[in-house]
């Protein structure tokens, strides 16, 4: 073996986090991918440029290039940058953010439970000004629920507590 390929295989460089984490994005892009297989389509549908499978199945190979590519191109950790130290606690707490997240849309809406959760996310993130948590928070919640709603007609559960009124 020439001392370029013994370089190239090493153990630095094929387990970088580059390289693990595109090798994790691959995988979940062909399990993605072999979904969208799945998605019903209606008869004649075969005939139409556009159905239900078009764009899935755009986004499968788009995420299969990207994670091919990372694959191809990652760096070793200590040329890249990575960073070695993990914030577990940080990501413990996000994780335990998303779940309420996906329990308060139930009870409190599209708009409170997402202006709460990116709220609650910008302060972990280390935002203290509350101008700031207020205004790159529910301003956008609002305006994207409104494009959903009376724009593009889509309908957004409003939660248990205003239905109950």
């Amino acid at each position: 073996m020439s001392d370029f390929t013994s370089k190239l295989f090493t153990k630095e460089n094929l387990l970088s986090r580059d390289r693990v984490g595109a090798m994790i994005f691959l995988i979940l892009c062909l399990c993605y991918g072999y979904q969208t297989s799945l998605i019903p389509m209606f008869p004649g549908d075969e005939y139409e440029p556009f159905t239900a499978r078009t764009l899935p199945t755009i986004l499968t190979f788009v995420g299969i290039g990207l994670a091919v590519l990372l694959l191809i191109t990652g760096q070793p950790d200590v040329k890249s940058g990575a960073v070695v130290d993990f914030n577990w606690k940080l990501l413990i707490g996000f994780l335990v953010l998303m779940a309420a997240y996906g329990i308060g849309l139930t009870y409190l809406g599209f708009v409170l439970a997402t202006g709460f959760f990116l709220m609650a996310g910008f302060y972990m993130l280390g935002e203290r000004r509350k101008r700031v948590l207020f205004g790159a928070s529910f301003p956008f919640v609002l305006a994207f629920y409104l494009m959903l709603t009376q724009g593009l007609d889509i309908y957004l559960e409003p939660g248990l507590i205003f239905t109950i009124w």
